[in-house]
């Protein structure tokens, strides 16, 4: 494979280069800290969205710091793969002190801003959150089925963090429908990852364990991965402990969003083997049919979640009962 030629000191770094660096588009990811305060009915008064927005923004920060980290020490392993060999610090567009002197910089402010506007234990949680993701990039993700169990509980720990800043109850079931469902979504994106790269040797250059990871094992992997979501999601629903129930919303009537869950769990499993998309974001935002069917789930979701204040004191009961 054609090596992308790395750019002389002469020539200026562009915007571009930077933003590439960053990845803003990655921080899609970062909604689910919004998932607890939304659970804890604080995500539509004006401090409670504040809060969440501003815990959303510090681990942005983190998350590009971490990519810009990624693209450091991957920058030789980059080059054998073929889009990530035009990211800027592979090309040579954006040195490797740079990035590194960047992300450090992000590190900073993601943490300032969490102990000066929210509390010490989002801060506690923003630094668990790039502990874990610096110990990934260096060497975890190298570890077959670790790997995908730790991007899952990054999101845990979105979610964990956006409930702290709010300072409402994480609920247990918020955390295992948000890691049994990313668990899926980590599996599906390695299966993106090998059928770009179905050449063995290309694969092992770049990432060694794309190797390990064949085809068959990670087609029953997100089978697996994807009954278990949505059998997690359905014992939430039909848990009758008023208790578990943030703010004493009627979650047994997200029961009815089953068919919107199974649609976008199964399109998902469908594209990920196609070998067009690099990962869950890229298949998100570019699929309609699938962008579609989250976007309505989440509409329902909220409608359910604050149904006694769209609908008054009886809610969704005179049509769900």
């Amino acid at each position: 494979m054609e090596h992308a030629k790395p750019i002389s000191s002469e020539q200026s770094v562009g915007l571009a280069d930077w933003v590439s660096l960053l990845r803003p588009m990655q921080w899609v990811k970062n909604v689910v800290v919004f998932a607890g305060p939304a659970a804890g009915m604080r995500l539509f008064d004006a401090d409670g969205f504040i809060r969440a927005a501003v815990a959303c923004a510090a681990f942005c920060l983190l998350a590009s710091s971490a990519y810009a980290i990624n693209d450091t020490l991957d920058r030789a392993a980059d080059l054998s793969h073929p889009t990530k060999r035009f990211r800027p610090v592979a090309r040579g567009a954006i040195s490797p002190a740079a990035a590194l002197v960047c992300a450090s910089a992000l590190v900073v402010c993601a943490l300032s801003i969490s102990t000066w506007l929210l509390n010490s234990q989002t801060t506690f949680i923003l630094v668990a959150y790039f502990v874990m993701t610096l110990a990934y990039s260096i060497a975890l993700k190298r570890r077959i089925i670790l790997d995908v169990i730790i991007i899952a509980t990054g999101f845990v720990l979105r979610a964990w963090g956006g409930s702290a800043a709010v300072e409402v109850a994480t609920s247990e079931w918020l955390v295992a429908c948000m890691f049994t469902l990313c668990m899926f979504l980590g599996f599906g994106k390695r299966r993106c990852e090998i059928s770009m790269i179905p050449d063995a040797a290309e694969a092992r250059q770049h990432r060694d364990i794309l190797v390990r990871y064949t085809p068959d094992l990670l087609n029953h992997l997100i089978t697996v991965s994807a009954g278990i979501a949505i059998i997690t999601f359905l014992l939430y629903t039909l848990d009758s402990d008023p208790s578990r129930a943030p703010g004493g919303f009627q979650k047994e009537h997200l029961f009815y969003t089953l068919p919107l869950v199974m649609y976008g769990v199964f399109r998902y499993a469908m594209l990920t083997e196609l070998g067009a998309f690099t990962g869950p974001t890229e298949i998100i935002l570019k699929d309609k049919a699938l962008l579609s069917s989250i976007l309505m789930w989440a509409v329902a979701a909220m409608t359910i979640v604050y149904q006694t204040a769209i609908f008054g004191p009886e809610g969704l009961k005179p049509w769900l009962g």
